[in-house]
């Protein structure tokens, strides 16, 4: 193993992929203040659904990895020390760096008489100006000084969550700021000595690494909108076919094919909360993001592109058992989080429709909102027992078997299919693609 010892502090989707990640190379140590998760994950079980992370999990332990709920003057000791809490956004809309100010402040404590001077690393998403103006103050406090006592880098993370560990393992890039060129030197150093691929390493500073991830979250949840609008406008051109011209775009060098494809919006724990943050921020420093707000809405209209299709399609919705099908914000995943299947629920339930629902890992993480006020089917096939109609969100490998049989079990045999992952066609049902024009 290398010989570094290494803090993580926020064991989410970032942090928990990280230490199973890093955990099979070097000594690490995890650290979340949720004790009945730390008991979760000392048994080698991670506490969402997430491939491949409890194998890279479980492999880690046996290698050494460790878990505590304090951060101690023994934590703090370490050569690195990741900040990877999360950063959500309050009821203004504003980024909240409550978790950020905690934390920094519970190393300040521990930090003074160190014969080491670690590296501090903030890895959440925090707006620009976070780690300078606001972590290195609290730092400083206890007459340390940056640079001198210890490091402070900025090194955003790019994680898709379904595809965490790959992402965490073979980073498209890596993206390193800093104001001191021996802390730079010094993560560049453990990265290069990490990762068998050498990864694209980009040294910047602190603020611009800061605005870099939200830059690159807010254009891919553009070019998400983008097509989705297209998807609307296929919608009443009959004939017309979305991931034709998708696909045709994506041929361009200058676009690329990624995140073309269109759905009912994106979701997640990044995209809205990232987006949401970045207009809150430029409005604040006087610049009024006009296209992110209409990125904004665009993407929070789709709800109800997919509730004037079944108006459309069945009349006044109250009362109507609507299925839905996919719960998560995306496959390989049980993370509702943004999700659009939630929003989407909301919208349906006041419009008084009774709500049947389906999903291969979110189902209890969906109790946890609606209790009682939807119903929840284990089996696929009850869902099309139990509704009038149903709608796919979620592309899951289980959905992709769905058959015309199946869909005339529906009481008005109308199915939507949101992302285009069926193609069936089936005089005796009303069979619809989200973005397909309808002949």
């Amino acid at each position: 193993m290398i010989s570094r010892k290494i803090a993580i502090i926020g064991l989410g989707y970032v942090g928990l992929s990280l230490a199973a990640f890093l955990g099979n190379q070097v000594q690490v140590v995890g650290i979340d203040s949720n004790k009945e998760k730390i008991r979760t994950l000392e048994k080698g079980t991670s506490h969402f659904y997430e491939p491949k992370i409890s194998y890279y999990l479980k492999r880690a332990i046996k290698k050494g990895l460790t878990f505590t709920d304090q951060i101690t003057k023994e934590v703090v000791s370490s050569d690195f020390i990741f900040i990877t809490v999360g950063t959500p956004i309050d009821k203004y809309g504003k980024i909240d760096l409550s978790n950020i100010k905690s934390v920094s402040t519970s190393i300040a404590k521990n930090m003074t008489n160190l014969q080491n001077n670690p590296s501090i690393i903030i890895k959440s998403t925090v707006i620009p100006g976070t780690t300078m103006h606001v972590v290195k103050p609290i730092l400083e406090k206890n007459n340390l000084k940056e640079s001198i006592d210890f490091g402070l880098l900025t090194n955003p993370e790019f994680l898709r969550e379904g595809s965490a560990m790959q992402d965490t393992i073979s980073p498209h890039a890596i993206v390193i700021g800093g104001s001191n060129n021996t802390s730079i030197n010094k993560l560049t150093s453990l990265y290069k000595a990490t990762y068998r691929k050498k990864p694209n390493i980009v040294e910047t500073n602190n603020i611009t690494a800061e605005v870099i991830k939200y830059a690159n979250n807010a254009f891919l949840a553009t070019k998400i909108s983008f097509i989705n609008s297209i998807a609307n406008i296929c919608q009443k051109i009959p004939g017309t076919d979305v991931d034709d011209i998708a696909r045709v775009m994506g041929m361009d060098p200058r676009i690329s094919g990624l995140f073309l494809k269109a759905g009912p919006g994106y979701g997640g724990s990044c995209f809205p909360k990232d987006v949401q943050a970045l207009i809150s921020f430029s409005k604040s420093i006087g610049y009024n993001p006009e296209l992110l707000e209409a990125v904004q809405d665009n993407n929070y209209k789709q709800v109800r592109s997919i509730s004037d299709i079944l108006e459309k399609q069945l009349g006044n919705l109250k009362d109507r058992k609507i299925g839905l099908l996919g719960l998560s914000f995306k496959e390989n995943t049980d993370d509702i989080r943004g999700s659009v299947s939630i929003r989407l629920i909301e919208h349906l339930l006041d419009k008084k429709s009774k709500i049947i629902v389906h999903d291969p890992k979110a189902i209890s993480n969906t109790k946890e909102i609606f209790l009682k006020k939807i119903t929840y089917c284990e089996k696929l096939e009850d869902v099309f027992k139990l509704s009038d109609c149903a709608v796919l969100m979620t592309p899951w490998d289980d959905y992709k078997k769905i058959s015309s049989k199946l869909i005339k079990k529906l009481q008005s045999k109308l199915f939507i299919d949101t992302r285009r992952i069926l193609k069936l066609h089936d005089k005796e049902i009303i069979f619809i693609s989200l973005g397909i024009g309808q002949e």
